[in-house]
C-alpha cells in the first residue's frame, strides 16, 4: 500500500500544481511557465517518492512500464486506481481554492483541462489532437523507459524526466493543453463537466496508445 499511497500523493501534487498554475496564473506564466510547473512537479516528486513507487504518477507511464515487463499486472491496476484518485482529489482541491478566490469560478479559469476544437487555443481538430497526444506521450514514456533502464542514469532520472515533460508541454499547451496523462486530464474534466468531460476520452485513449508505442520502441532499440 505504500507504493499506491505514494502514487496517489504524487499524482495529487502534479495535478494540483500543474493544472493550478495553468488555471490560476496561466496569463502571467504563459506557455513556458506552465510547462515548467508540470516539469518541476515531476522533478520534486521523483526525488520524494521515486524510491517508494518509481514515481509513475501517470497511467500512461505505468502502462509503458507494464508492457516493458518491469511491472506486475496487480501493481499496474493498483497504480492506475491510485493515480486517478489522486488527480480527482487534486481537481476538487483546486476547484475549492479557485471558488474561494476572486477568479470568476472554475469555468472562467478552465481548471487546466485539456481540449480540442473550440476548446483548443489554436482550434486543433480531434484527429490532429489524437495524433499530437500519441506522439508527445510516446516521446515522454520512451524517455522514461530509457533513462530508468540502467544504474548509470538513475541518479539523474528525475531531472531528465521532468525536463522531458517540460519540453513536450511547450509544444502541446497551445494545441491541446498537453495531457500525456489520463489521470491528470480526467480529474479536472470530471469537476468541470460539460465539454471538458465529453472530450476527455481522447486524453485517456491517446496517451495509452502513445505509451504502447513507446514500449514497442524501447523493446526494438533495446535489442
Amino acid at each position: 500500500m505504500k507504493k499506491y499511497s505514494a502514487e496517489l500523493l504524487g499524482t495529487f501534487v502534479l495535478t494540483l500544481f500543474g493544472c493550478g498554475s495553468a488555471a490560476i496564473a496561466g496569463a502571467t506564466l504563459g506557455t513556458l511557465g506552465i510547462a515548467f510547473a508540470f516539469g518541476l512537479s515531476i522533478v520534486a516528486m521523483a526525488y520524494a517518492i521515486g524510491n517508494v513507487s518509481g514515481c509513475h504518477i501517470n497511467p500512461a507511464v505505468s502502462l509503458g512500464v507494464f508492457l516493458s515487463g518491469k511491472m506486475s499486472g496487480k501493481d499496474f491496476f493498483g497504480y492506475v486506481v491510485a493515480q486517478f484518485v489522486g488527480a480527482i482529489l487534486a481537481a476538487f482541491t483546486l476547484a475549492t481554492i479557485i471558488n474561494a478566490s476572486n477568479l470568476g469560478g472554475i469555468a472562467a479559469t478552465g481548471l487546466g483541462a485539456n481540449g480540442y476544437g473550440a476548446a483548443s487555443a489554436v482550434g486543433l481538430s480531434a484527429c490532429a489532437a489524437f495524433a499530437v497526444e500519441v506522439i508527445l506521450t510516446a516521446v515522454f514514456v520512451w524517455t522514461i523507459l530509457g533513462v530508468t533502464d540502467g544504474e548509470k542514469t538513475s541518479a539523474i532520472a528525475g531531472l531528465v524526466i521532468g525536463l522531458t515533460l517540460t519540453f513536450v508541454h511547450i509544444m502541446g499547451i497551445p494545441l491541446t493543453g498537453t495531457s500525456v496523462n489520463p489521470a491528470r486530464s480526467f480529474g479536472p474534466a470530471l469537476v468541470l463537466g460539460g465539454q471538458a468531460l465529453c472530450q476527455v476520452w481522447l486524453f485517456i485513449v491517446a496517451p495509452l496508445v502513445g505509451a504502447t508505442v513507446a514500449a514497442i520502441l524501447w523493446k526494438v532499440f533495446k535489442k
